[in-house]
């Protein structure tokens, strides 16, 4: 029971915030469909449909009706016409029951010592038996609901809201008056005042008798904790109290019991974190929070949301994008950047979070809907925490390639292309591990969401089937489009990157530490190969560009998989396709011509003879050398012989839809 601990701890704090508070106690939000007004003294003034957000109404609820499915128990105010119309006769299903239940449980709040001027006003009209008469006089049934158009509401599950006049001809809402509200959660907790042991808190308390649902959103049906076991409790004859004893006796249970205050304040937490801080994967949730209610960073967010970047201007404001003045250094400038960001957690200037304190990483999904399971479940101190989520962001780093949409005011939409470092976010990996197959398929999402989860948040190592199907498909580029491929590229590198880095590799043998910016030195083969096949496609590009050509795929490109698999002898295929283009640049680019011609050379030579005509099956590590290398010839250029960094603004990076220029 340690999280909901941890999640009604976290309540008061996430109390503080300003705006979008959590549900207060024995209160539940629901779409409200027809909002009535009425006077102080119970007249009817007006009724009116609802839209949108404005629908959404906190409303007060028993701890039965929050939970209800198949009965009838009653809300206390706001509720379905079949409830609070007593003129409604057509379509409602056990009628007197609903009705009586109703008043009894108004007349119950309305009577006691907890009773609010809005409740008089509410039963004196309700007792005139109008309402239903007043309401159709004002909407047409069967309504429909304008937040969903194609959903029809009969008038007898049309859910009602109340508003009423006060003094001044002012109308105000029962769901905004904190008078009202403070006095529905002291009249509630005389509905079920049994005391016993509570276990998550260690002491006696009102018990809860049943538990909220609603957790993920306003349908959510699942819950933690039923109370319907009774007749068919899985575990039947491991105790001996009946359900008698327990409920109308007030024995002790034999079974673990949670207070009132303890369930609905870590379930309204539950409500809030998952609604502002939560990550969505169709049902499955991932909720990460601070107990002291600071903000903690995502474990499965970009890099890019981290930092300043404007995307107005298309203009990189932080030292994450990727500019030729830094190629030199790009890992040791990311390190200092990422630890200056997470620093500013502790020191306040992204939050004020002490060292010792908890953060809770959680993950919720159902396999039913009636049952929510904790799929994933961590306790970290903070300190622990942010340096376990610096690392991933670290190990996983790689120029990633990010766009933005530019219109410049003409029809045809541009998009300006940047390479900023970072790790990649889960769903680009499980994309460039899967393809659009990841985008139907919800049961494999969830699954390596769950399996990926660990890897960030405790620092395991990456399993190595994603690894190697996400090399693979970066490898295979004639079934994708541009910016698919380059971005497959990107993530590909930053897992075979991360699975090798010496701080998450169990291995010694696979421990390596690659550098993000082109390593000369490097003389492994797969390196190696890999720089040989970026200055081929590069060559043939510059050819065409030269000769006017229409932008097309190259040789290189064309045969990257085959490449993979047998590089010695496809790179022999390259090589021999190049000879045009290299004569093209022979004569109408001479310098760049015979610059690229020295750079094959200088990387043929550092390779030996038996690896440079071995064709065993290249790794993942040549997808490093041939991404470094192709960047490293974008952003430099021939002068006087020699190559030279580029200013800024002569790389290209604004890119037509599909093709770049």
């Amino acid at each position: 029971m340690s999280w909901m601990k941890k999640l009604a701890d976290t309540y008061p704090h996430i109390l503080e915030q300003r705006d979008n508070n959590p549900w207060p106690l024995a209160h539940v939000k629901k779409t409200a469909h027809v909002e009535v007004s009425i006077s102080a003294k119970g007249n009817f003034i007006k009724a009116k449909v609802l839209n949108g957000d404005d629908a959404i109404t906190l409303i007060p609820v028993t701890e039965k009706s929050g939970s209800r499915t198949g009965n009838v128990e009653p809300h206390p105010l706001c509720e379905e016409l079949s409830y609070c119309a007593l003129d409604l006769v057509e379509g409602v299903k056990k009628k007197n029951e609903r009705n009586t239940s109703f008043l009894a449980l108004l007349d119950s709040w309305t009577d006691s010592e907890f009773s609010h001027r809005k409740l008089e006003a509410v039963r004196t009209y309700v007792k005139k038996e109008t309402l239903w008469r007043d309401v159709s006089c004002s909407v047409d049934f069967p309504l429909v609901f304008k937040a969903k158009s194609t959903q029809k509401i009969a008038p007898e599950k049309c859910f009602i809201r109340w508003s009423v006049e006060e003094d001044g001809e002012v109308t105000t809402g029962t769901w905004e008056d904190q008078s009202l509200i403070n006095k529905w959660i002291l009249f509630e907790s005389t509905l079920n005042p049994k005391l016993g042991f509570c276990y998550v808190i260690g002491e006696e308390a009102r018990l809860a008798k049943y538990h909220p649902k609603f957790i993920r959103h306003a349908a959510d049906g699942a819950r933690f904790i039923t109370q319907n076991d009774w007749d068919s409790y899985p575990f039947m004859g491991r105790f001996t109290d009946s359900k008698k004893q327990v409920t109308e006796n007030n024995f002790p249970s034999q079974v673990s019991e949670v207070s009132f205050e303890v369930t609905q304040k870590a379930h309204n937490a539950l409500r809030w974190l998952i609604a502002n801080r939560g990550k969505k994967n169709g049902d499955q949730v991932v909720v990460t929070w601070a107990v002291s209610g600071q903000n903690v960073p995502e474990p499965i967010a970009e890099t890019k949301d981290f930092f300043d970047f404007d995307v107005v201007e298309g203009v990189s404001q932080d030292w994450l994008a990727v500019t030729p003045n830094i190629a030199s250094d790009l890992g040791e400038n990311f390190a200092k950047g990422l630890n200056r960001y997470m620093a500013g957690y502790f020191d306040g200037r992204v939050a004020k979070l002490k060292e010792q304190e908890s953060i809770v990483v959680m993950g919720l999904d159902s396999a039913t809907p009636g049952r929510m399971a904790i799929t994933y479940y961590r306790d970290f101190l903070a300190k622990d925490y942010i340096q376990t989520i610096e690392k991933w962001y670290l190990h996983m780093a790689w120029p990633q390639r990010f766009s933005i949409e530019n219109a410049n005011g003409s029809k045809k939409v541009k998009k300006q292309v940047f390479w900023l470092i970072g790790a990649p976010s889960p769903w680009n990996i499980l994309q460039a591990a899967y393809g659009d197959v990841v985008k139907s398929n919800e049961e494999l999402k969830k699954s390596l969401y769950e399996r990926l989860l660990p890897c960030i948040v405790e620092g395991r190592p990456l399993p190595i089937d994603i690894v190697n199907l996400a090399v693979a498909r970066a490898s295979n580029r004639n079934n994708c489009e541009l910016w698919e491929w380059e971005r497959n590229v990107g993530v590909a590198c930053a897992l075979f990157r991360g699975f090798h880095h010496p701080e998450r590799q169990p291995d010694s043998s696979k421990r390596r530490n690659y550098a993000m910016s082109l390593d000369t030195e490097c003389t492994s083969r797969d390196y190696l190969f890999g720089r040989l096949l970026a200055v081929a496609e590069r060559i043939e590009e510059m050819a065409m560009w030269a000769a006017s050509e229409p932008s097309r795929s190259t040789h290189a490109s064309r045969l990257m998989q085959r490449f993979s698999d047998r590089p010695a002898s496809t790179w022999l295929n390259i090589r021999n396709s190049l000879v045009p283009y290299q004569q093209r640049l022979k004569v109408k680019l001479p310098p760049l011509g015979e610059a690229y011609n020295r750079l094959l050379d200088d990387i043929s030579d550092a390779f030996t003879n038996s690896d440079f005509i071995s064709d065993r099956r290249l790794s993942g590590e040549y997808l490093l050398g041939f991404h470094c290398q192709r960047k490293w010839l974008r952003e430099h250029k021939i002068e006087k012989g020699q190559w030279v960094v580029k200013k800024a603004d002569e790389i290209a990076t604004t890119v037509s839809e599909g093709n770049e220029a």
